[in-house]
Formats: structure tokens, sequence, C-alpha cells
């Protein structure tokens, strides 16, 4: 930990000199005397500053800064330029570690599998992929794990943790945002991605689903070239979006594609509770005029089918403008303390709510609305839902490049169709009726059984009480005749 917050002193991403100004006096003096002794002369901009950092830090902090480049909105446009590079164009291992990775992984040479073994197309934190074609013909991608990457996330992971313990115990106001917890959620994805036989099932489950729908297409995984370090998927198609021409493809509809990406991750989250949970421009490619393919299902979010009802509702409550609705929600799922006013939260979501809906993205301001919402969080006592981690962290994404492709995007407006169908299949009256009946037909299954079981156990009682009671018979009839042959045997001798 003492590592890392070097290297933000190192090049200034700790405590910025471009926000010094914000601090009060001693502070500011502090963090300037910090500055002085360990930071690095530069001009670098401070987005070119943190990407330096991120990228000397490792997979975690990268993937931080893969999620802040999203947030033009909050950060500005420069600031996410100068991290783009961390999504897919960070330093490759080399062409030769590559090919022995290969071989090791897929127990044959690379002529035995490739008619074709190209260059490097994309080097992210984690892995690394290469163009290739098959023997057969087929053009795929190679994705292959960077070397000794285990022994680096384990680190990562282990410094995390210990920092998330130091603040929750040094800051106890951060306790309700649950910092433990947090990062046990990010390990366990980061985990995850190190085994690409994982990352290729759920590229397959979530493939069958996506690829059905008109939004969002994934390739299809080669099977049988599939091994913990080493993933053959078909070749996507389109331009990556983390390049600066994808945006100005001919043909390009930009407010169709902000849409389909936004009514993708809906789909997935809310129709098949299992989503694509690292959703930024590198993993993206568009075509057009409105098609996107998505790569890299190393992390995977998923719902339980009542945090996906509760999403429903609580979005459909926002479009509709229920916020007694949207509280009340809140309440159900336990994500606000009972001992808070159902219509105080209804009134504060409101206040959130009235200035955003309908708005233009460009005339939402989401540096303020997010300061407004964590005030309110911190005013309900509201704590972060482990479980629901990953959806934030990824609607959050997928909202900044909505934002980037089309920036009037309607963030609501583009949900509608996607939730509107949910609630009318899932929560219509006929629907409603059906599981009263289901759990009515359950209860009952429920109850024979245990009548029956009951029944058993009355019977094993009586069973048990009768060979109870067949022993202490036995054993009087056995004291009796040894009495009476006692007996016999003293009037013989007399």
């Amino acid at each position: 930990m003492f590592r890392t917050g070097f290297v933000l002193l190192h090049y200034d991403a700790l405590l910025p000199k471009e926000t010094a100004h914000h601090l009060p006096p001693l502070p500011r003096a502090f963090t300037g005397l910090l500055r002085a002794l360990f930071s690095k002369k530069t001009t670098l901009r401070p987005g070119e500053r943190y990407a330096l950092a991120f990228q000397q830090l490792g997979p975690a902090f990268i993937k931080l800064g893969q999620v802040l480049s999203t947030r033009g909105d909050i950060f500005g446009q420069q600031f996410i330029i100068d991290l783009a590079h961390l999504k897919d164009n960070l330093p490759p291992f080399s062409h030769e570690i590559a090919e022995a990775s290969v071989v090791a992984s897929l127990g044959k040479p690379v002529s035995a599998i490739f008619s074709e073994f190209g260059a490097v197309i994309g080097s992210a934190s984690i892995a690394q992929a290469h163009e290739a074609v098959l023997l057969d013909g087929r053009k795929v991608a190679v994705k292959i794990l960077r070397p000794q990457i285990e022994e680096i996330v384990a680190a990562d992971i282990d410094m995390m943790t210990l920092a998330a313990k130091i603040v929750a115990f040094v800051f106890p106001s951060t306790q309700r945002l649950e910092p433990v917890a947090f990062v046990a959620t990010v390990a366990q994805s980061l985990l995850l991605e190190l085994d690409l036989r994982l990352e290729a099932s759920a590229c397959d489950e979530i493939g069958k689903t996506i690829n059905k729908e008109p939004w969002m297409r994934a390739p299809a995984v080669v099977w049988h070239q599939v091994s913990r370090r080493v993933l053959v998927t078909e070749w996507a198609t389109g331009t990556p979006l983390s390049r600066p021409e994808a945006l100005t493809l001919p043909g390009l509809d930009h407010k169709e594609t902000a849409d389909n990406l936004i009514r993708a991750f809906l789909s997935q989250a809310l129709d098949h509770g299992a989503f694509h949970a690292d959703l930024h421009e590198g993993n993206l490619f568009v075509t057009a005029p409105a098609q996107l393919t998505a790569i890299d299902f190393g992390i995977i979010g998923r719902l339980r089918p009542k945090e996906r009802r509760y999403l429903a509702e609580m979005l459909w409550g926002f479009l509709r403008r229920d916020y007694k609705r949207v509280a009340e929600v809140h309440f159900e799922a336990g994500y606000v303390p009972r001992h808070h006013n159902v219509d105080s939260f209804a009134q504060a979501l409101r206040a959130v709510g009235e200035p955003v809906l309908g708005q233009k993205a460009t005339e939402v301001s989401m540096g303020r609305l997010l300061t407004q919402l964590f005030e309110i969080t911190a005013q309900f006592d509201m704590h972060l839902r482990p479980e629901l981690v990953l959806l934030q962290k990824t609607m959050v994404s997928v909202e900044g490049v909505a934002r980037r492709i089309y920036p009037e995007h309607d963030l609501w407006e583009a949900a509608r169709p996607v939730v509107k169908d949910w609630i009318s299949r899932e929560l219509s009256p006929v629907v409603q009726t059906r599981r009263i009946v289901e759990k009515l037909i359950s209860r009952l299954r429920t109850d024979d059984e245990e009548e029956v079981e009951t029944k058993k156990t009355v019977e094993m009682a009586a069973l048990q009480i009768v060979a109870q009671q067949g022993r202490t018979f036995g054993l009087i009839a056995l004291v009796v005749s040894v009495i009476s042959l006692g007996v016999l045997v003293w009037m013989a001798v007399r």
C-alpha cells in the first residue's frame, strides 16, 4: 500500500495540484509539502499523470482508469483522451512469449492450429489479443493471459483489502460504503478473469441470448481451442469504439447506436439476469448503421429474480415520475433502513429526478447529480450493496459511453421500451395471479410433505415404544423364569 501511495505521489495523482484550491489552508499546505518532496516535476496534464500511475500500479488500477475514462462529462474530454490508451493499448508482451503460451496451453504447435498467427491487435491489463486464421480458414481472435498475471493480481488484491480495512477503521463514516465488501466483490471479478475457460463459458451463455436480439452481438467461441490461459473466438467485425474514427464511420446512426447500447445492457440485466460488466469502448465494436459487438466477457454480473424486479420497478417508477413507488421499492428491498420515512425519501428522489428526466444529456451535470445522490445516501443511511456493485459500475460506464456516442442522448427514453416490456411481461395481473397460484400449490405440497414426514416420525416413535416395551416384558419374563427355577431347585433339595 505504501508503494501505491508513493507511485501516486510521484506522478502527482494522489492529491493533484489542480485540486489544491479546494482544500482548507492546513491540508493544502501539507499536500504542497508532500508534492515538493515526492512528486516528479513535469508539465504533463492530470490525465496523462493518472494514466502513467495506473499503468505502473497494475490491473486493478487500470480497471479503475477504464471506468474513469468513460466519464468525460465529469472529468472533461481531455482527461478521458489521456486515459484512453488504458482500454486496449498498453505495452504488449513479445510475440515469442505469446506463441510459447499457446503451445503450452493447447498442447500443439502454433502451425498445427493456425495457418496465420498475426501481431497484437489489442493489449489490456490482464491479457492481449492476436489476429489469427484457423486451418479451416476462419478468422479468429486469440486472447492470451499476461505472464505472471496471477501473482500481480494477488498482490493487487492484498493491497486493496488492506487499504479498505484501514479506510474503514480510520474513517468510520465510510463504513456505510462497505469498503471491505466492495473490494471483495472487485477481487472476485478479477480472479474470475484469470481463467479464460470461464470467460468462454460466459461469452457462450450471454451470446446465445443477445445474438437473438437486435441491439448487440457476441462472437462465437471456438471451444476446442480454449484453455485456462488461451481463448479463441471468431473474429468480431467492426471498428473498436476506442478509436477516434469509430464515430465518423459513414452511415453511422449515433442516436440509435447509443440507444442500442443502453437497451442491450438493460435487456441482459433484466430479461436474462446475466450481463457484460466491462462495457467500456475498448470492448465494443461498431458497424454502421448501429450494430454493436461486445468482446471480453471476463467480468460478468448476475442479478437474482428479486433484484431484477427491484431494478425494473425503480426504473419504471422514475419513467412514470412515481417517486412514491420508487421509494417504496427501496424500502421493500432493504436498501433504506426501516426507521426512515418513505414519504421523505420520495421527496428526496423527486429532487433528483425532476431536473434530469426528459432532459438531453448535454443539459445534465452528471457531477452535480452524483454529488446529490451521494448526499442523499448519507442522509438516509444507505449502505453499499455488494451484490449490486457490478451493476452500478456498469451503469456508470454504459451511460458514459452512450453520451460519448451521442452527446444529446436521453438515457430514460432509451430505457423505456425494455423496462416497459419487462413490467408488462413480469408484473401483469395474469402473471401475478399465476405466481400466487404457484405459491399456493407449492405451499400445499410442502404441507403434504411435512404431514407425511410427521406421520413417518410418529410411526417410528410408536415402533420404538413397542420395541422398548418388548424388551421390558422380555426382561420381566426372564427374571420370573429365573425365580421360578430357583424355587423348583430349592423344593427339590428339600
